[in-house]
């Protein structure tokens, strides 16, 4: 598959969400490390996860563990993984969410999450929302503190603003790697957000790229051209919209959801699916004004 970079790793240009593997609807065991293994075997090298992807009271770190498992019982080779989680944002199992942008619980939640993870040093954490009660430079700082202390390898920022953009990536001394945040043909209002990691050369790593939860063909208004290039191609109008967020710019890295080993392999293949100069005069309007 395809490389492309988050600050100095080389990842998957298609990465796995393993949020469906543990809220709502998830699916057992078996089922979503059979998930994993079948990402793996395509290629992917990049899995998003979060402290806060759970379903129950107590299980804070599910996905985080689930991955790992996953990756761990893999027979192939895996020195190459890069797992990416978060922190700063909080699920008690009672279907709400909440953020904690304090620093010493940003430090204190990654230290868990490593452990979780099974790593001496995180390969990406993540800012998972800013908090509206924290200064988001004291959140971030704590980030810089990880860094520093090798506690984590590389550090992102998600669900934020282009001027939060810029502030993390000074905060940090120039070291902010990624930008996770919602986008797709249905929500494109991020796309300022992906012009500056363009700018600045940071990975831009779209969440909910399909539409989101259960709404993996929900790509807005903009549903027949996709579907219409997917037919041409013989392939699902998810490829197709995988490879034109791909197209957009060097620095995005799409991470579908997957809770069965079909969805990831029909996603994976979005990374060798190259749309022509007609493909992309045809998709051109998705991004309307943006």
């Amino acid at each position: 598959m395809d490389q492309r970079r988050i600050g100095t790793a080389s990842v998957s240009a298609i990465g796995l969400g393993g949020m469906p593997m543990s809220i709502e609807g998830r699916p057992d065991e078996a089922r979503s490390l059979a998930t994993v293994h079948a990402a793996l075997d395509a290629g992917v090298t990049l899995f998003d996860t979060a402290d806060a992807y759970l379903l129950n009271p107590g299980e804070t770190g599910h996905n985080e563990l689930l991955i790992a498992r996953g990756v761990d019982t893999y027979p192939g080779e895996t020195d190459h993984v890069l797992i990416a989680t978060k922190a700063g944002t909080l699920r008690p199992g009672d279907g709400t969410w909440y953020q904690n942008g304090d620093p010493a619980y940003l430090k204190q939640a990654a230290k868990a999450s490593a452990l979780r993870i099974g790593v001496d040093s995180i390969g990406l954490l993540q800012f998972h929302r800013p908090d509206p009660r924290v200064p988001f430079a004291d959140s971030v700082g704590a980030f810089a503190e990880l860094l520093d202390e090798g506690v984590i390898r590389q550090a992102g920022v998600s669900n934020v603003n282009p001027d939060q953009i810029r502030e993390a990536n000074e905060v940090l001394g120039g070291r902010l790697a990624s930008v996770q945040n919602q986008f797709s043909p249905a929500f494109v209002s991020s796309y300022p957000e992906l012009e500056v990691c363009v700018e600045l050369g940071i990975a831009f790593l779209p969440w909910s790229p399909l539409g989101g939860m259960g709404r993996a063909g929900d790509i807005g208004s903009h549903a027949a051209p996709f579907q219409q290039v997917a037919d041409a191609r013989g392939v699902s109008a998810q490829q197709v919209v995988l490879a034109w967020e791909l197209g957009l710019a060097d620095v995005v890295i799409p991470i579908p959801g997957a809770s069965r080993p079909s969805s990831i392999l029909d996603s994976a293949g979005a990374a060798e699916l190259k749309l022509s100069e007609d493909d992309l005069a045809l998709l051109a309007p998705v991004l309307g004004d943006s």
